[in-house]
């Protein structure tokens, strides 16, 4: 049984993102299933590795380090602000988000908020949730399940940036040169 420290903040995301679901716009473009799919095998594989103890056979379930309070609480921290960061950007999305790739009637290329430094704030901040949530338990499956989450978030990104810079050319293209991907562009 995963710590309440752990499990509360993931709580907090899933309902916020449940409600957020309700107020978004009709689509007018969108990925392929075939496509859609394939990135949530990942996801899903990479979250089953990092909830599911039993996944833990042999190496994957040894610690990666020794098991201290400051770890756990780092990792705490950093699956907070993960949550934070993943939380503001989708505010600031707005009407304009999906679970999927697509464009949204009316959509707008949104530079406000993280999105003035980020292309993906919201799998930024899934990757700092997973990676916190990692940290935390301390297992070799949870490092495993970071990589699988964060190539899943990477594969989406680029189908998204592809979808975007059809859809807003020149503009997104600027907008390529001020937000870094992952990272934030500080310069």
């Amino acid at each position: 049984m995963l710590p309440l420290a752990i499990v509360l903040p993931w709580i907090a995301f899933l309902v916020y993102w449940l409600v957020g679901a309700l107020k978004t716009n009709r689509t007018s473009s969108r990925e392929s299933d075939a496509s859609r799919y394939s990135v949530m095998a990942l996801l899903l594989s990479g979250y089953l590795l990092l909830f599911r103890s039993e996944l833990g056979i042999g190496p994957l379930g040894r610690h990666i380090a020794p098991p201290t309070r400051a770890l756990f609480t780092a990792g705490i921290a950093l699956l907070w602000l993960g949550v934070a960061l993943a939380i503001w950007a989708r505010y600031h999305l707005g009407q304009y988000w999906s679970s999927r790739v697509t464009i949204k009637e009316d959509h707008q290329l949104i530079r406000t908020g993280p999105y003035a430094r980020l292309r993906h704030p919201i799998y930024t901040g899934l990757v700092l949730m997973t990676s916190g949530t990692a940290v935390a338990i301390d297992r070799w499956r949870c490092a495993a399940g970071v990589a699988l989450i964060l190539i899943a978030c990477s594969i989406k990104a680029k189908k998204e940036e592809a979808m975007l810079s059809q859809e807003f050319g020149d503009a997104f293209q600027e907008h390529r040169r001020h937000a870094g991907f992952l990272l934030p562009r500080l310069w």
